[in-house]
């Protein structure tokens, strides 16, 4: 990977991923050595914690379940603390492939952008998501495209890489609950600069999701909601 002077981590959020948060380790270390791993295990019930522990990597834990917002600002509260200058979320469902984390890192510093966003709606990339999800991820993309001016294309994508001045505002401030939608509107709305880059991503590699269609629906309503007081706020 090219700029390897770069302070860079990868933040993995995970609440019982004890099927695949080895392998997703594993795979990360194999493809971008020179980074720093944090596992922000979210009050797990499993042997998540301790699989990663002896894994070698660095490990905060939630004394209970706090929700992928809560989870990702203490990640990014501890890359703000140790001045690191990207971070990247991973997620640890093995969804989102190591070999690719140079690529987004790489447009990130290219670009002189605050955020990257790896898409899978650009490029052809065969993912397939179901009419629930489909739905609110159309509505979110018109949403937010229409908020930034800016044509974007998955807002639900949570494979991101994001520089210094994103770390040190999302150590502040990141939203609760379902947070990458609104995440947008944030930096847009402070300023900072997002792109969106083709990615391919894979079928979760163990466990299963936590959003069942009738979450889908109160997801979308939720984040649509909290937008839209986001935009009526001065600040």
């Amino acid at each position: 990977m090219k700029n390897l002077d770069l302070k860079l981590i990868i933040i993995i959020p995970a609440f019982n991923e004890e099927a695949s948060i080895s392998s997703v380790i594993t795979s990360i270390k194999k493809h971008v050595p020179q980074a720093d791993i944090l596992v922000v295990n979210d009050g797990s019930r499993d042997r998540t914690a301790s699989i990663a522990e002896k894994c070698g990597v660095v490990v905060l834990s939630h004394l209970y379940n706090m929700g992928i917002g809560a989870t990702m600002q203490t990640g990014y509260k501890y890359a703000a603390h140790l001045g690191y200058d990207v971070a990247v979320q991973v997620d640890g469902d093995g969804q989102h492939p190591p070999e690719q984390i140079p690529y987004i890192v790489n447009a990130l510093v290219k670009n002189r952008v605050d955020l990257v966003v790896g898409s899978r709606f650009l490029g052809e990339g065969d993912y397939k998501p179901s009419f629930a999800r489909s739905t609110g991820m159309m509505i979110f993309s018109k949403v937010v495209s229409a908020i930034i001016k800016e044509k974007v294309t998955d807002t639900t994508s949570g494979f991101r890489a994001a520089g210094r001045r994103c770390i040190e505002y999302f150590s502040g401030r990141y939203p609760d609950d379902y947070p990458e939608v609104e995440a947008l509107v944030l930096l847009h709305k402070k300023g900072f600069s997002i792109m969106e880059v083709p990615v391919t991503m894979v079928e979760r590699a163990g466990g299963r999701s936590s959003i069942t269609p009738m979450k889908s629906v109160y997801y979308m309503v939720k984040v649509l909601l909290a937008i839209f007081v986001d935009l009526l706020k001065r600040t």
